[in-house]
C-alpha cells in the first residue's frame, strides 16, 4: 500500500467514488460520514492523509482544522467543498489545508494531489484564528476556481505576480485581495496606473525625487516604492511604462534597492511587486516598446482573469452582489427574474464586470420595478434599437452597429453584425492571396481597421468629449488620447 487515507463526507456517493479511485491507485482508504469519526482517527494517529468536506453534519471543517493542525502539524489535508467561493479556498489555505477543491472535481486531478502530498509532506504555518467574512472576489465558474486556489496557494509568499486581463475584469481587486490576505496586510497596498500618469513624471512617482532634481523640484518628494515600504506596490497597466523607468524598475527587482531622481544614494526597499496588464506584452516586447529581462523578472506567477463573457455563468451572482451594494448605499433594493439573468448571460460584456457593476447601478436607481425582467434589460443595453446611431449608454461599446454587433457573444452574430462582415472581410482577403498566406502583421492590421471607425464613433456620439468617449469605451482616458494619436484619429466638435 502506498498509504492511508482518511475519507470524511456525509455524501454516500462522494465517499464510494472517491474510495473506489484511491484505491485502485494503492492507497488503504476509511471513509466516515461525520466530523466526530474523522477527529476519533486522527487523535489516534491514524492515516497519513485527510479528505474532508467543509460542510459536516455534526461539525463544520474549518472548526476542525485548526485543531487536527495542532495536534498533527505534518498531516496533509485536502478540503472539498461544493462552497465554491474566493473565500472559501482562502480559509481553506489560512487553516493548514494541502490544497483546496471544488466540487464537481476530476477524480485523477484528486489522485494526483494525493500523490504529491504524499511524496512531500510538509508543515503549514501557523494558523490565524479570525474569521475571513469578505468577499472581495466573485464567481462560482470553473475559471475563478483556479484562481482562488493559486490565489490561496500565493497569500503567504512574497513572490512576484503578473496579472493580465481585458480593462474591467478586476484587476485591482485581485492585487489587493493578495495584500489583504497574506503576509504583508499590515503594511500599505499602494498603486499607480502608468497610463494614468504622464510618461516625464513617472519615475518620480515610482522613485521620489530630491529637491532641485527638476524644474519645480521645490522640496523632496517620496515615491510610491517609499510609500508602499513593508507592502504592495501594484503596477497598474504596466506596458505603459517607458524605457528609462522600465530600466530603474529592473533594477529594483534585481537589487532591491532603487535611487531617487537626483539621487545618488541607493535605498534598500522591501516591497511586494504586484503588476499588471490589459495588453500581450509578449507583442510589445516584439515592438521593442517593453523590455524583456523586466517581462521575466515580473512574470514570475502569471494570473489571467477572464473576461466576464468566459464566465456567464458566474453573471446572476455578480449581478445580486451589486444589487446589494447598491442598497447599502440607499438605492432600492432589486433582484432579477431567470429572463433577465439569461439575457445577461448572452451579452458579449466589452466593459467586463465594471460594466454589469454600472449597468446594475443604473437598473436600481432609474426603474421602479422591484422585479428586474429582461425587456428592461434591454432597453438599458440599447438591444432593442435597432437603428440606433450611438446608445447612449456610457458603459456600451456598439457605436454605429446596432444590433446584433459587438454586444453579441460569439456565434450569435447575424449575418448583418460585425462578426459576419468580419469574417466575410477575412474570408475575402485569404481568397484573394490564394495559396500565399497574408504578408505578416495580419492581427494588429485588422485591429487598427476595427479600431479607428470604432474611437471615431465613440468620439462623435460624445460631440468630441474625451472623457465620456473614454467611459463609454471601458478605456483609461490617457489611454483613449494615445490612441488617438497612434490612429491619427482627427477630432472634432459636432454643433449641438
Amino acid at each position: 500500500m502506498n498509504g492511508h487515507i482518511l475519507v470524511a463526507d456525509d455524501d454516500t456517493a462522494i465517499r464510494t467514488v472517491v474510495s473506489q479511485a484511491l484505491s485502485r491507485a494503492g492507497y488503504d482508504v476509511r471513509t466516515t460520514g461525520t466530523a466526530a469519526s474523522l477527529w476519533r482517527w486522527v487523535q489516534a494517529g491514524d492515516g497519513d492523509l485527510v479528505i474532508t468536506d467543509v460542510v459536516m453534519p455534526d461539525e463544520n471543517a474549518f472548526e476542525l482544522l485548526p485543531r487536527i493542525k495542532k495536534l498533527r502539524p505534518d498531516l496533509p489535508i485536502i478540503v472539498m467543498s461544493a462552497q465554491n467561493t474566493f473565500m472559501t479556498a482562502i480559509k481553506a489555505s489560512e487553516r493548514g489545508a494541502y490544497d483546496y477543491l471544488p466540487k464537481p472535481f476530476d477524480l485523477k486531478e484528486l489522485v494526483a494531489i494525493v500523490g504529491r502530498a504524499m511524496a512531500e509532506p510538509r508543515q503549514k504555518d501557523t494558523v490565524r484564528d479570525e474569521e475571513l467574512d469578505a468577499m472581495p472576489l466573485i464567481g462560482r465558474s470553473t475559471a475563478m476556481q483556479e484562481i482562488y486556489r493559486t490565489l490561496a496557494r500565493l497569500m503567504q509568499t512574497d513572490l512576484t505576480v503578473m496579472i493580465s486581463g481585458e480593462s474591467g475584469t478586476g484587476k485591482e481587486l485581485v492585487a489587493r485581495a493578495l495584500h489583504d490576505y497574506g503576509k504583508r496586510k499590515s503594511g500599505p497596498f499602494v498603486a499607480i496606473n502608468m497610463a494614468a500618469i504622464p510618461r516625464d513624471l513617472i519615475e518620480s512617482e515610482l522613485f521620489g525625487h530630491e529637491k532641485g532634481a527638476f524644474t519645480g523640484a521645490n522640496t523632496r518628494s517620496a515615491g510610491r516604492f517609499e510609500q508602499a515600504e513593508g507592502g504592495t506596490l501594484f503596477l497598474d497597466e504596466i506596458g505603459d511604462m517607458p524605457m528609462e523607468a522600465q530600466t530603474r524598475l529592473l533594477r529594483v527587482l534585481q537589487q532591491a534597492e532603487y535611487t531617487t531622481v537626483g539621487g545618488r544614494t541607493p535605498i534598500k526597499t522591501n516591497v511586494r511587486i504586484v503588476a499588471a496588464t490589459n495588453k500581450d506584452l509578449r507583442v510589445t516586447i516584439q515592438q521593442g516598446l517593453f523590455r524583456e529581462d523586466l517581462f521575466f523578472r515580473l512574470n514570475v506567477v502569471p494570473i489571467r482573469l477572464p473576461p466576464l463573457r468566459e464566465r456567464a455563468e458566474d453573471i446572476p451572482h455578480l449581478a445580486r452582489h451589486f444589487f446589494t451594494a447598491a442598497a447599502a448605499e440607499g438605492l432600492p433594493l432589486k433582484h432579477m427574474d431567470s429572463g433577465a439573468h439569461e439575457r445577461l448571460k448572452r451579452y458579449r460584456w466589452p466593459g467586463n464586470v465594471r460594466e454589469l457593476e454600472n449597468l446594475v447601478r443604473r437598473l436600481a436607481a432609474l426603474y421602479p420595478q422591484e422585479v428586474i425582467t429582461a425587456p428592461l434589460v434591454e432597453a438599458e443595453l440599447g438591444l432593442n434599437r435597432p437603428n440606433q446611431a450611438m446608445v447612449p449608454n456610457s458603459e456600451i461599446a456598439t457605436g454605429p452597429l446596432g444590433a446584433g454587433g459587438l454586444e453579441l457573444a460569439p456565434g450569435t452574430a447575424d449575418e448583418g453584425g460585425l462578426m459576419g462582415a468580419v469574417e466575410r472581410h477575412l474570408a475575402e482577403l485569404f481568397a484573394k492571396h490564394g495559396e500565399d498566406l497574408p504578408p505578416p502583421g495580419l492581427y494588429h492590421r485588422v485591429l487598427r481597421e476595427l479600431e479607428v471607425p470604432l474611437v471615431s464613433a465613440a468620439l462623435a456620439a460624445t460631440r468630441g468629449n474625451q472623457i465620456k468617449a473614454a467611459e463609454m469605451l471601458g478605456l483609461n482616458r490617457n489611454t483613449l488620447r494615445k490612441k488617438v494619436r497612434e490612429l491619427d484619429i482627427k477630432l472634432m466638435r459636432l454643433p449641438r
